[in-house]
Formats: structure tokens, C-alpha cells, sequence
């Protein structure tokens, strides 16, 4: 099916409005052509006419005239005829057609009257004519236009399918024309594209896979020196790299997971209300000891198909966020049928960040995210590959309100 904004369409306007303007000034050519045709058949047949039957009739003498023509003068001409003005005109007399020659001299008026001029059968046939060149001439140029047209859209389409498919080889890059050329330059971005990102894969795949090494061996040892440390003061750091060694782990994973290509159906359904209400639990120890509540709220409950570790890095990068900078009141994290809303009654975000929050091709600055360094720009880019929206708002008593609104295939749980 033709897309309504094909460019096909002024491609096959421009062809009928040049049919129009064409026939129409033929149009006008043969309209010129005709009545000339009439000046010189019947105007000129009639003064011939005049000059020769004048004088014989003021001579007494007869007037042969040939078929169809006739001399009248004084009460010879019939009363119909009589106030007609000097000059050539026509008239109708029991419907027919007449041209007349009306004019007056020393012995009375006169007319030359033309009886059996077909001049006019002649002339409709020429309007009729040109009628059917008019219709035949624009319907020729949209054929034609519709010709063109998809001798030109096509090898467009096709080439734009190739693009949209990811094709390696990409169509009519051999012709020499301007469409070749645009296929060679397309093709070229094509190749730089694809080795950037595979460059981009790699290089994220690689850092992940060596920083999980040594990520691991420092979890371990922070995990023996909470187990065998009696001292608070050593407990204490122990436990805050721990954390951090496990977020950072966390971080590598989901960063292993960007790197990916999106196919979303082939993961199982997670539940994302679940998933919210233990990352509200896991950082209740955050907001210990201040005068912050962190609270969950609703029932809903729902389902979407995507990598478990994108869902709980999201939420808990909104979490975390609020509970670190929310100095007193609440954090609350907000569960409804296809969204989660996280927040808080903090001090808001700057306006650097707050103006650049909406342009997915600048990095957003991040308050922090305890050790990972991504914060919201990390949340944005998982919300995009999961196809959601991240929404921000300020509240109007002060503070932050995101929501993440997952996409319309959820299913309830």
C-alpha cells in the first residue's frame, strides 16, 4: 500500500499540471486558429460576395450566386433581417443558423445572407476535437506521472527496506546516477555504524568481564572481614565495601545486558511490583537513624517481559537517589497498574540536570548513585531499551516525583 505522503504523488501532480497547462494553452491556440478560420471563410466569403453582387443588382442585372447565398436589398429583405447592424452577424431565423452581411449605400440597405454555411457543424467538431485531446492529453500525463513516479519511489523503497532491516548489502549502490550515489553514501554510514557499535560491544563486554574478577575477590574479602572482624571500626568499612562491591557488580551486569540487542519476548515475565517492594526493604537500613520514612504503597500487581536485572537496577537507582537526598520526610515508592513512582520530599534536582533530563543524547549528571556513577542516565538508558518512559515531575510541596510507565504489553499477575 502507497503511504499517503508518497513522494510519488507531486511526481504525478506535477505531470497532470503540466497535462493541464498544456492543453489549456492549446486550447487557447485553437480557439485563435478558429475564429480566424471564421474571418477568413465566412467574413471574407460575404465581402467577396457584397463586391460582386452589389453592383450587378444596381445594374438590373441578375446575380448567379452560389448555392446558399443570397443578395437582398431594400424590401427585398426579409423582415427578421432588417435591424441588423452593419457589419457581419449572425442571426437564427426558424432555427437556422445564418451569417449576414448587413450594409447600405446611395440606392438603401443591403444584406448577404449565407443560408447553408456549415461553418458551424465545422466548428463544434473542432471544440470537440480538442475536448478529447484535453481529456486524452491529462489523462496521458497521470500514466505517465504514476510511471515515473514508481520508476523513482521504488528503487527508493527498496533501498530504504534494505536500511530498515539491517541488510549488509545494500541495493542499486552500483548505478551511476544520484540514487547510486545516495546508496554508496548509505551503505558507507551503514558499515561505520555497524563497526562502531560492535567496537561499543566489545569494549563493554571486555571491562565487564575484568572488572568481575577483581569485583568478586574484594566482595570475598570485605564478606571475611565482616564474618571475622570484632572491631566497629572495622566491621563498619568492611560492610560499606561490601555494598559497594555488590552495586558495582550489579551495575557490570546491567551494563553487560545494554550491550545487547533488545529482545525482550524471549526473556520470562518478572514482576515489577515485587521487585519494587524489596528494593524498598533492601534500603530501609538507609534512611536508619533519620528523620526519613521510606514506605511502599499500592496494590497493584503486573508483569513484562524483560531482564530482571534492568527492572531492579532502575528502581532501585530511584530509590537510592531519594533515600540519599531526602534529609526528612518521605520517600515513597508508588505501585499502579503499569508505572512505579518514586517520591520524595527533598530538595528537587538542580536545573542543569532538571533541562537536560529530557535529551536521550546528552549524559544526564547524576547526585549520585552510591558508587555506580550513572544514576539517572543510567535509568534512562534502561528504560529505553525496555521501551518505557521516564517521566519527571516537581512536586508541588517540594521534592521529586518520577515514574517509570512500562509499556502497554504488561500482563497482571
Amino acid at each position: 500500500m502507497r503511504p499517503a505522503s508518497s513522494l510519488s504523488r507531486p511526481i504525478v501532480g506535477a505531470f497532470i499540471l503540466f497535462g493541464v497547462v498544456l492543453s489549456l494553452f492549446f486550447a487557447v491556440l485553437a480557439a485563435l486558429v478558429v475564429e480566424g478560420i471564421e474571418v477568413h471563410l465566412v467574413d471574407e466569403r460575404l465581402a467577396e460576395v457584397e463586391k460582386w453582387a452589389r453592383p450587378r443588382a444596381a445594374a438590373g442585372l441578375p446575380a448567379d450566386l452560389p448555392a446558399g447565398l443570397r443578395f437582398h436589398r431594400g424590401d427585398d429583405i426579409p423582415l427578421s433581417l432588417r435591424a441588423l447592424p452593419a457589419g457581419v452577424s449572425e442571426a437564427e431565423v426558424d432555427g437556422i443558423g445564418l451569417h449576414v452581411l448587413a450594409g447600405a449605400d446611395e440606392r438603401g440597405p443591403y444584406v448577404v445572407v449565407d443560408h447553408e454555411s456549415d461553418y458551424e457543424e465545422i466548428e463544434i467538431l473542432v471544440y470537440s476535437m480538442f475536448a478529447a485531446f484535453f481529456a486524452g492529453f491529462v489523462t496521458l500525463a497521470l500514466f505517465l506521472g504514476r510511471f515515473v513516479g514508481r520508476r523513482i519511489v521504488t528503487p527508493l523503497r527498496e533501498l530504504a527496506d534494505a536500511v530498515g532491516q539491517g541488510a549488509f548489502a545494500l541495493p542499486h549502490t552500483e548505478r551511476g546516477d544520484e540514487l547510486g550515489t545516495l546508496a554508496r553514501a548509505l551503505a558507507a554510514h551503514t558499515r561505520e555504524l555497524r563497526d562502531y557499535l560492535d567496537r561499543e560491544r566489545l569494549f563493554t563486554g571486555d571491562v565487564s568481564h575484568e572488572l568481575r574478577t577483581p569485583l568478586t575477590v574484594i566482595m570475598g574479602a570485605a564478606e571475611i572481614l565482616v564474618e571475622n572482624g570484632r572491631s566497629p571500626a572495622v566491621q563498619a568499612p568492611a560492610q560499606r565495601i561490601y555494598r559497594a562491591a555488590q552495586e558495582a557488580t550489579e551495575c557490570v551486569t546491567v551494563l553487560l545486558v545494554l550491550a545487547r540487542a533488545p529482545q525482550l519476548a524471549l526473556f520470562s515475565p518478572v514482576s515489577v511490583n515485587e521487585i519494587a517492594r524489596r528494593e524498598t526493604e533492601r534500603y530501609q537500613a538507609m534512611v536508619t537513624g533519620r528523620p526519613v520514612t521510606l514506605r511502599c504503597v499500592g496494590d497493584a500487581a503486573f508483569r513484562i517481559c524483560a531482564p530482571a536485572e534492568l527492572c531492579v537496577s532502575a528502581i532501585a537507582n530511584l530509590i537510592r537517589n531519594a533515600c540519599q537526598y531526602t534529609e526528612q520526610g518521605e520517600v515513597t515508592v508508588v505501585i499502579e497498574p503499569g508505572r512505579i513512582t518514586v517520591e520524595d520530599t527533598g530538595r528537587g534536582l538542580p536545573d542543569a540536570v532538571r533541562q537536560t533530563l529530557g535529551e536521550g543524547a546528552r549524559p544526564i549528571p547524576s547526585s549520585g548513585s552510591a558508587g555506580t556513577g550513572l544514576g539517572l542516565s543510567l535509568v534512562k538508558r534502561i528504560c529505553e531499551y525496555l521501551g518505557a518512559s521516564l517521566v519527571y515531575e516537581n512536586r508541588p510541596s517540594g521534592g521529586s516525583r518520577f515514574t517509570i510507565i512500562f509499556p502497554v504489553s504488561f500482563t497482571p499477575s
